[in-house]
């Protein structure tokens, strides 16, 4: 592999770690208790380090775990230098991102800077007058807005993105919930305290930060309604990733941006790319589900082909499920029926009109072809894979849980009490485990990882195989043609080698012919039956079962 004209260094998998990243997204009060106060903590998460090692993961994204009131999950944050004691201190923090480094896995954390919580010692000197020192340090106006229901991000849970302060007769500004009160991102002060907070957690070992709700970054009058100064999100943006190069220069920032492709171009830097380095790909992965619902891979091959060409230094991070809703909402109205009938007919299931509150094995019922059919994809496609906690185990839902609450249950550790997360009577626990057909009786990790036919084997498998080849990371993605309606077959390409992988999205068999990519000196390899070598004359003839798949590495013939 060669580096010139724009080509690709195996040295840059190092320089440009999260381009080979294989990140799994866990919340440390759900992972294992270890204290057994029925919450999972810090000493628990230590205690697995060696566990995600062995799965093979790279990058470890820590959901919020800064002292907070949990009214949303520990989003609502009341102090960022802060480490909630329910969880644990800066010492064992500490102690848990060391013992990931000296495993070879990096960590980033949640960096929330659109709000606050309402308890947040700044927001709490705010509202004391409409002169205090912090009062800029929020939006407020002194006029009603109105009403602004349509512009809520939880539909059925806020009425406004404004509330009456009855103190000082002024109404804030929440994009979010009531008690999450919006940050003024055009007074310096602030910028410069959250900047501080990016340093001290840089000071403490993390790698990089996972960038909450930046589309929300905005403000502007017509946003807020109010003469607040004019903030763009892509200053803000550039502003941290400078502050972030300076202190540590292979830190990476990895934004949760569902617009747009064109925004999401700019939310990278453009030609600069000097802002996110990593983005998640949520145009991509709502295609995949009309896509699963239909049974047919064009809507997810022209998600791809829609992308905008990025600089290579960023990055797109795939995914099927993350800890919020399934959102769907760049889907159209029609789309986002054949979803929810396919996957989530139920009004349970669905959440905010424009999602699912569901993991993905109870969406395919359970279909292990299916499931193992939709893990292949996710992780053959362009970009770096994000796995959620219980994912590599196939853990279900709890719909009785409100809203996304549903998707964030303890981890399924074995079959014993509370699936061996916590030893805490079952009142004390955060929240219950999955009580269904999902639940640790019938999934959980170790009777998975004493059977190496289970959903963990397959899983460890990818996630080896992914780490092994970079040119999924680092290669040119091409759509291969060939005759089957139900068939995707992709090629991701670099100098001298190349992936395709072909995947069947319906249940009935198919046959395909793939003659596109390679010729017939070229060595292939079936990355999925040990690399044995598969005979060729130019052409590639692969059967797929219902729901198959399959993975070849091509390379030139050996010498």
């Amino acid at each position: 592999m060669t580096g010139s004209d724009g080509g690709m260094k195996i040295t840059d998998t190092s320089d440009l770690w999260w381009k080979s990243a294989v990140i799994y997204c866990l919340d440390i009060e759900t992972y294992l208790d270890h204290n057994g106060d029925g919450v999972g903590d810090l000493a628990g998460l230590a205690h697995r380090i060696d566990y995600l090692a062995e799965l093979g993961v790279n990058t470890l994204w820590l959901m919020p775990f800064y002292p907070s009131p949990d009214r949303d999950d520990g989003y609502d944050i009341k102090d960022f230098y802060g480490v909630d004691p329910r969880l644990g201190n800066h010492g064992e923090l500490v102690e848990v991102i060391r013992t990931a480094h000296s495993r070879g896995i990096r960590v980033i954390a949640d960096l929330i800077i659109n709000h606050t919580s309402d308890q947040h010692p700044w927001f709490v000197a705010s509202r004391r007058s409409t002169t205090n020192e912090f009062r800029d340090y929020y939006i407020w106006r002194d006029t009603d807005p109105g009403d602004t229901s349509d512009e809520v991000v939880f539909p059925g849970e806020e009425d406004s993105i404004w509330t009456k302060d009855d103190r000082t007769g002024e109404w804030y500004l929440h994009h979010f919930y009531k008690h999450q009160p919006d940050l003024n991102l055009a007074n310096p002060k602030v910028m410069d305290e959250l900047l501080r907070t990016v340093g001290f957690w840089l000071e403490l070992g993390i790698d990089g930060f996972r960038v909450d709700a930046v589309p929300f970054l905005m403000q502007n009058q017509e946003n807020t309604g109010t003469t607040t100064e004019y903030v763009d999100p892509h200053e803000v943006l550039r502003q941290i990733r400078d502050f972030l190069s300076r202190r540590k220069g292979d830190a990476m920032l990895l934004g949760e941006v569902n617009v747009p492709h064109k925004q999401q171009l700019e939310f990278f830097g453009g030609k600069n790319a000097d802002q996110l380095h990593m983005m998640f790909d949520f145009i991509g992965m709502q295609a995949t589900y009309l896509a699963f619902a239909r049974e047919d891979p064009k809507p997810l091959i022209k998600a791809i082909k829609d992308r905008p060409e990025i600089h290579r230094t960023c990055q797109w991070a795939t995914f099927l499920r993350n800890h919020d809703e399934l959102t769907l909402d760049k889907l159209t109205d029609a789309q986002r029926e054949e979803v929810f009938e396919a996957f989530g007919p139920e009004e349970e299931m669905q959440v905010y009109d424009r999602g699912l509150k569901r993991r993905l094995p109870p969406m395919l019922d359970g279909d292990p072809r299916r499931v193992r059919m939709a893990y292949s994809l996710m992780f053959s496609l362009p970009g770096s894979p994000t796995l959620y906690y219980g994912e590599e185990i196939g853990m279900g839902e709890d719909l009785a849980a409100d809203g996304r609450m549903s998707v964030r249950t303890p981890m399924q550790w074995s079959s014993a009490k509370n699936g061996g997360f916590s030893d805490a009577i079952p009142s004390k626990l955060i929240q219950r485990p999955v009580p269904d057909g999902f639940g640790p009786e019938h999934v959980n990790v170790a009777d998975q990882q004493r059977d190496t036919d289970s959903l963990w084997w397959f899983i460890r498998t990818l996630i080896g195989i992914r780490r092994r080849q970079p040119e999924v990371g680092w290669g040119e993605f091409t759509v291969l043609e060939h005759d089957a309606s139900s068939v995707m077959a992709h090629q991701m390409s670099l100098e001298g080698s190349s992936i395709i992988a072909v995947h069947n999205f319906s249940a009935d068999a198919a046959n395909v012919t793939v003659s596109d990519g390679f010729d017939g000196d070229a060595v292939v390899e079936d990355l999925l039956d040990g690399h044995s070598l598969v005979p060729h004359d130019g052409t590639l003839e692969v059967a797929l079962d219902g729901y198959g798949y399959r993975w070849f590495r091509v390379s030139s013939a050996r010498k």
